[in-house]
């Protein structure tokens, strides 16, 4: 009996030997396994957290690079982090959609991909089109079936799996061969949005900046830096190109700058109230020293910040209506959301702009976990690691702005929470004590800002207070903790 084949199909010498070899077993059957071996854009997923549009940092192939799955493509950065995107197929790029620094939309194409090997129905779902030859562009390349893809097995000759070979055509030219990886990334171009923007506007190639972040990472200070030794070398004599840097400049925000932006323009639709106050925190500076003492290694010294996110955890199990949220989908029936876990997200100040990562059921930590918390996330925002997962989910803010400098601020609140504490520097005061006698004190001031709609004056001041107490007699946190 003879084999049928289609006259779309052209079979070799060696397909044909193949054909007849099988056809002297007996018993045998056909099985055809389906490739698509088509040019297709790969969509942008979201990820996560509502982000709808993100920077692309770098690309990490050219067009004619060869990809298998889970390698990656390019580098993104959201308002929040910075995420790797990888190839779900095995293929060859044909295609890059945008450049560095250009704001990449979630669902559109950003990379078109020649696709060889098969794609599961979740796969499909990737693709533009979703395989429709009119979708986003997509240019068929090969038949759905090929001689050179498909794969022959013979039931009832004992383990034997006839592959036939490639079919070529004529008028195609080679593959392009796989770019291999030295294992060394060059990590000379990277630097967070931030930066990139700062290097054009200071008319600096980022390649020419020598990186002292992680990895060799730029840093603002690596480009400031840079553009001062260069001034210094060069003479004082104003060129042209001198002068040009002293017009104006206009410069898109960043996506950090461009979520700040959008929060903070909400938020503007809430009646803060602000409530400070003064707390003495000498006792929990001579109680950290003591303990700081004793600490294995530097990394385990603890700050005053654990502490006061355990005090705050703990004045919120007598008020909790300040780790609430207000759910105002429905404006004619808001509705108020207690929350029973306490995660406190801490604004961090980094190279690309205040971030602020959650630290998550502080109910139920120690304030050693706490502090290890702390070390762990400001490690990654400073070196950009920051996932999406580290975001999100908040019931209420904690903004050190001490670190930097300055006493009473007046924090703004993060919509849907109904609350936020700043932090001020902690200094030395002169103070009375209860005899009578001039004393020095070390003072640390904390300003509340509540939703007025929401929260009133009283419930405010007296959650305060409480954190006051708590930090001024470390002794009794000890006595409230679970």
């Amino acid at each position: 009996m003879g084999t049928i084949v289609p006259r779309s199909l052209y079979l070799t010498a060696s397909t044909r030997l193949q054909t007849q070899l099988l056809q002297s077993i007996p018993y045998r059957s056909l099985h055809t396994t389906h490739h698509l071996n088509i040019v297709k854009p790969f969509l942008l997923a979201d990820i996560g957290e509502g982000i709808t549009e993100c920077q692309l940092i770098q690309w990490f192939v050219q067009p004619g690079a060869r990809v298998e799955q889970f390698d990656k493509l390019c580098e993104v950065q959201s308002d929040k982090a910075s995420v790797e995107i990888t190839s779900p197929f095995d293929g060859v790029i044909k295609k890059l959609h945008y450049d560095p620094d250009d704001m990449a939309i979630t669902g559109k194409p950003l990379v078109d991909i020649d696709i060889q090997s098969e794609i599961t129905e979740e796969d499909e779902a990737k693709l533009a089109g979703g395989g429709d030859e009119e979708g986003a562009g997509s240019a068929v390349r090969g038949v759905e079936e090929s001689i050179g893809e498909r794969e022959i097995r013979v039931e009832g000759a004992a383990g034997v799996d006839v592959a036939e070979p490639a079919v070529k055509n004529p008028g195609s030219q080679p593959q392009p061969e796989r770019r291999r990886s030295s294992g060394k990334q060059d990590h000379s171009s990277l630097a967070t949005p931030a930066v990139r923007h700062l290097t054009k506007e200071m008319k600096v190639a980022i390649t020419d900046v020598r990186g002292t972040g992680k990895d060799g990472r730029v840093l603002k200070e690596d480009v400031h830096r840079h553009v001062a030794q260069s001034t210094q070398q060069q003479p004082t004599v104003h060129t042209p190109m001198q002068k040009a840097r002293e017009v104006n400049r206009k410069v898109p925000l960043t996506p950090v700058q461009t979520q700040m932006l959008k929060m903070m323009t909400r938020s503007l639709n809430i009646p803060h109230f602000l409530y400070t106050c003064a707390t003495d925190v000498s006792s929990l500076t001579a109680l950290r020293k003591t303990l700081n003492i004793s600490a294995s290694s530097p990394d385990q010294r603890l700050t005053q910040l654990p502490f006061i996110l355990k005090a705050v955890s703990l004045a919120f199990q007598h008020h909790p209506l300040l780790n609430s949220s207000l759910d105002s989908t429905d404006p004619a029936k808001p509705q108020l959301m207690y929350k029973s876990a306490h995660n406190f997200g801490v604004a961090i100040d980094t190279p690309s702009g205040l971030l602020v990562p959650v630290i998550r059921n502080v109910q139920d930590l120690s304030i050693g976990d706490i502090a290890a918390q702390l070390r762990q996330l400001s490690e990654k925002a400073r070196d950009n690691k920051l996932a999406p997962s580290d975001f999100g989910g908040a019931s209420f803010t904690i903004s050190n702005i001490g670190n930097i400098g300055g006493g009473v601020v007046s924090p703004v609140i993060s919509e849907p929470q109904v609350a936020i504490l700043g932090i001020g520097r902690s200094k030395i005061v002169p103070a009375f004590n209860e005899q009578g006698d001039l004393i020095k004190v070390e003072e640390l001031v904390f300003s509340w800002s509540a939703d007025h709609r929401i929260v009133d004056g009283a419930e405010c001041a007296r959650c305060a207070e409480r954190v006051k107490k708590l930090l001024e007699e470390p002794g009794k946190m000890m006595v409230e903790m679970r």
